[in-house]
């Protein structure tokens, strides 16, 4: 839920609605809501995305990017035994087909395996290292939605849920074309001051309540 005041009606002049997007990073999300302990769900997402919008804001759609999870084999780095990966992308699927929601998939590449602790003890086993992902084309997807917004001026005002500084070009492209940015803060959370430098409002969000479901 947002918290702060409403920025429209100034002075008792007409209520002016601003149309606004809201783009989310799952991966930054995803790994901040994973760290307090919440369940991460379409419906968490969802209620966080409209928990964004601020009383003078119309939402005009949420962008939600991400990757689905990754499928393959690969060998363990100790035994050399073969492992399968496997997931199923069926929320992201109920995540498109909710109200005003659109998904932008990049794709999650399989980099190898890394160890779980920077010392490791004894003989290692497999159970020693993790699988190490990258997502790839997600950031490429949000600054071209960013300035695709900034030329259409289909929009007012991005709210921008991500922690990435690669996002800055297209928030600048944004602002130079007259729209307002507007970058989320999530609890317990600093966001770079390089981000901070290239937004127009920063604007702090709470956990929804479906979060303790």
């Amino acid at each position: 839920m947002y918290h702060g005041p409403p920025h429209g009606n100034v002075g008792g002049s007409a209520f002016f609605m601003c149309r606004a997007a809201v783009l989310i990073d799952g991966g930054f999300l995803r790994a901040q809501a994973k760290q307090a302990k919440l369940h991460y769900t379409p419906d968490f997402i969802e209620a966080f995305a409209r928990g964004c919008v601020a009383e003078d804001e119309r939402l005009l759609r949420v962008l939600y990017y991400d990757c689905p999870p990754f499928i393959g084999t690969a060998k363990r780095p100790v035994s050399g035994t073969e492992h399968q990966f496997r997931g199923s992308d069926a929320w992201l699927k109920d995540l498109g087909r909710r109200d005003l929601f659109a998904v932008r998939l990049g794709v999650l590449k399989f980099r190898g395996f890394k160890p779980r602790r920077p010392v490791i003890k004894g003989d290692p086993t497999d159970e020693d290292f993790k699988p190490d992902f990258e997502q790839k084309g997600v950031d490429m997807r949000i600054g071209l939605d960013i300035a695709n917004h900034a030329t259409q001026r289909s929009v007012d005002r991005i709210i921008l849920v991500s922690g990435d500084t690669d996002c800055i070009p297209a928030m600048k492209h944004a602002r130079i074309n007259g729209l307002q940015i507007v970058v989320v803060s999530l609890p317990n959370h600093a966001l770079a001051a390089e981000l901070l430098e290239h937004t127009d409002f920063n604007r702090r969000v709470a956990w929804p309540d479906v979060a303790a479901a």
